[in-house]
C-alpha cells in the first residue's frame, strides 16, 4: 500500500473532516477531495508519456481516507485501463484484472476469439464462396435454358399454326401437332424441375455450411454468457459492515447479470482497496481529464456523479455501514405553497420550484403532482400533460378533466405550444443566435443521461437566441423545436452544440446550488374557450 495511500499535506490536519462519507450520486466535492485531485492532476500532468491517451479523455478518482494511526491521506483511481495496464504505482489496482495474460477472462476471451476466427474463415472460404458461385451459375443456366427452350417453343407454335390452316391436314397430323405442343411443355416443367432440384442440392449445401455457422456463434454466445458470469464472480466487493458479494449476487435483486464495465470505475476500485487496507473512507470525487468522448458530453476537470446502470448497485452494497450523505435529489423540498401563474376550471399553470420532481419517483413521493392532487381534489382524469427535469424550474400546466387533457397533449404532439427557456450558461457563447440540430439518444449504461447519435438518435433541434453576456456568463433564451430529454443541457453542454454547459448542472457541466434553467413562457390555445393564452414567469436568477 506504501504507493498508494497518499499523504496530504499539514494543512489538511487543520480541515474538519466532513460529517457524512460523499453521497457519489450528487454531491459537491469536499476541500479534501479537492486538494486530493489537484495532486492527482499534478501527477498526471507530469506524465508526458500518457499525455495522448489522456488527452483522448479518462475519469479519474479520489478518496480521502484516513489509515489506522488518523493520518489523512487519499487513494487515486482510473476508470478502465491506461496504457495498456490496469496496475500502475500512484493508482489502486483493479477490483479484479481482466488483462491478466493468465487469468480466467484471457483464457476465456482466447477460446471465444479462436470461435470468431472459425466463423469469420468459414464465412469467406472458398468452399462457400464455391457453392455461392455454383448456385448464381445453375440459376443462369437454367434462366438461359428455359428462355432458349421458350424461344423454340414459339417458333414450332408458329410451324403448328401454319400447318393447321392446311385445309388437307390430316387427323392424324392434328393429332400429331397436338402432341408436339404437350411433349414440348411437359419438356419445358422438366427442365424447370431438373435445374431446381439442382438448386435444392446446391442450397441445402450452403445451409448445411451456414447452419454449422450458426452453431459456432450460438456456442460463442453461451461461451460468452458462461465467461461473463464466472468474471463477474470474480469480481469480489467488500462494505464497511466487513460483508464482501461478488457482482453477480450484487445485481441479483435488480434480476440481470451486471452490464459489461461493472466494476472497472474509479469508485469501487477505491471504496475496495480502502476496505482491504484497514482504511477508513471519509470523502471521494470523479473528475474527467481531457476531450468529451464522442457522442457523450464530459468537460475536462468537471466533477461528475457516479453512473447509475454500472455503478449504483455496486456503491449502494459497498456503502453499506458507511453514514452517508442524504441524496439531495431524493429529498422533499420543505413545505411551500404552490405559486399559481393561472388557474380556471378547466386548467392550472403552476411555477415549478426546481429540485421538485414533476411526478412522484421511484425514491421520491414528494412531487408537484402530488401536492397540486391535494390542493385540487375535484380534479379528475389524466392531470399530468407535460413535465420539467426535476432540477428545471417554470411553467407546469395541470389539466382538471379528461377532455381538457386530450386537448393539451394534441398540442403538444402537433407542436402548437411553444415554450421559452431561460438559462445561463457557463462560458461565452460565439455566436448570437442559431439553431442546434443534434439528435439524442438515452445513454443506456448511464440513465437518465442522454447522448448524440447521429445514427440512431432521435431528432433533437433548438433555436437560441444570447441575452446577455458578462466576463465568464452567458444568458440565452432557448425555444426548443422537439422536445427531447434533456435536450437543452445536451444541446447547451455538447462540443458540438454551444459547448457552454448550465450552470449547475450536474450532469452534463458542474454542480452548483441548483441547475440555471426555467421554463419562463409557454402559449397554448385554451381548450375550452379557443382563446390563445401566453403566460410569463421570469426566472429568479
Amino acid at each position: 500500500m506504501i504507493n498508494k495511500f497518499h499523504l496530504l499535506g499539514p494543512e489538511a490536519a487543520t480541515m474538519a473532516l466532513p460529517q457524512r462519507f460523499t453521497c457519489p450520486y450528487c454531491y459537491e466535492p469536499h476541500p479534501l477531495a479537492l486538494m486530493a485531485v489537484e495532486q492527482v492532476q499534478q501527477y498526471v500532468s507530469s506524465r508526458t508519456d500518457w499525455a495522448d491517451e489522456l488527452g483522448a479523455g479518462k475519469m479519474l478518482g479520489v478518496l480521502v481516507a484516513q489509515d489506522a494511526q488518523g493520518q489523512l491521506g487519499f487513494l487515486a483511481a482510473f476508470s478502465g485501463n491506461l496504457a495498456g495496464s490496469v496496475h500502475h504505482d500512484y493508482f489502486v489496482p483493479p477490483v479484479y484484472d481482466l488483462l491478466d495474460p493468465h487469468g480466467e477472462f484471457k483464457r476465456g476471451e482466447a477460446q471465444i476469439t479462436a470461435i470468431n476466427h472459425e466463423v469469420e474463415r468459414l464465412k469467406h472460404s472458398p468452399e462457400l464462396a464455391a457453392m455461392m458461385k455454383r448456385e448464381a451459375e445453375e440459376k443462369q443456366l437454367m434462366g438461359t435454358e428455359i428462355e432458349a427452350f421458350k424461344t423454340m417453343m414459339v417458333q414450332h407454335k408458329l410451324t403448328r399454326d401454319q400447318r393447321r390452316q392446311d385445309p388437307d391436314i390430316t387427323p392424324d397430323e392434328l393429332e400429331e401437332l397436338l402432341n408436339q405442343s404437350r411433349f414440348e411443355k411437359a419438356e419445358l416443367r422438366r427442365i424447370r424441375q431438373r435445374h431446381e432440384e439442382k438448386q435444392r442440392e446446391i442450397t441445402a449445401e450452403i445451409a448445411d455450411f451456414n447452419d454449422h455457422i450458426a452453431e459456432l456463434k450460438a456456442r460463442r454466445k453461451a461461451m460468452s454468457e458462461a465467461l461473463q458470469e464466472r468474471i463477474f464472480r470474480l469480481f469480489v466487493v467488500s462494505n464497511a459492515l466487513g460483508e464482501r458479494r461478488d457482482l453477480v449476487d450484487v445485481f441479483r435483486p435488480l434480476g440481470t447479470l451486471p452490464p459489461a464495465g461493472a466494476g472497472e470505475c474509479c469508485a469501487p476500485r477505491l471504496l475496495n482497496f480502502s476496505y482491504n487496507n484497514g482504511l477508513s473512507p471519509v470523502c471521494m470525487a470523479e473528475i474527467w481529464w481531457g476531450a468529451s468522448p464522442m457522442g457523450e458530453v464530459r468537460h475536462h476537470g468537471h466533477f461528475y456523479p457516479a453512473c447509475r446502470s454500472k455503478c449504483k448497485p455496486i456503491l449502494d452494497f459497498m456503502m453499506q455501514g458507511l453514514d452517508v450523505e442524504d441524496n439531495a435529489l431524493g429529498q422533499p423540498l420543505d413545505d411551500m405553497t404552490l405559486d399559481v401563474v393561472y388557474d380556471d376550471q378547466w386548467l392550472t399553470v403552476l411555477n415549478k420550484p426546481s429540485g421538485m420532481l414533476t411526478v412522484p419517483g421511484k425514491l421520491l413521493e414528494d412531487s408537484l403532482l402530488s401536492r397540486f392532487q391535494a390542493a385540487h381534489p375535484e380534479a379528475v382524469g389524466p392531470i399530468v400533460v407535460h413535465r420539467l427535469d426535476q432540477e428545471t424550474s417554470g411553467l407546469v400546466i395541470f389539466a382538471k378533466d379528461k377532455a381538457t387533457h386530450k386537448s393539451l397533449q394534441q398540442q403538444f404532439e402537433s407542436h402548437s405550444i411553444k415554450k421559452r427557456y431561460i438559462a445561463l450558461l457557463d462560458g461565452l457563447v460565439e455566436n448570437d443566435g442559431g439553431v442546434i440540430d443534434l439528435p439524442l439518444l438515452p445513454d443506456i449504461n448511464d440513465r437518465p443521461r442522454q447522448r448524440v447519435d447521429k445514427e440512431y438518435g432521435k431528432p433533437s433541434v433548438t433555436r437560441y437566441q444570447v441575452l446577455e453576456r458578462s466576463d465568464t456568463l452567458t444568458r440565452v433564451a432557448f425555444t426548443p423545436l422537439t422536445g427531447r430529454t434533456h435536450q437543452l443541457r445536451v444541446h447547451a453542454s455538447h462540443p458540438l452544440g454551444l459547448n457552454c454547459p448550465i450552470v449547475g448542472d450536474r450532469l452534463y457541466g458542474t454542480a452548483a446550488t441548483r441547475l440555471m434553467l426555467h421554463a419562463e413562457r409557454i402559449t397554448f390555445t385554451h381548450p375550452a374557450t379557443g382563446q390563445q393564452i401566453t403566460l410569463d414567469c421570469p426566472p429568479d436568477f
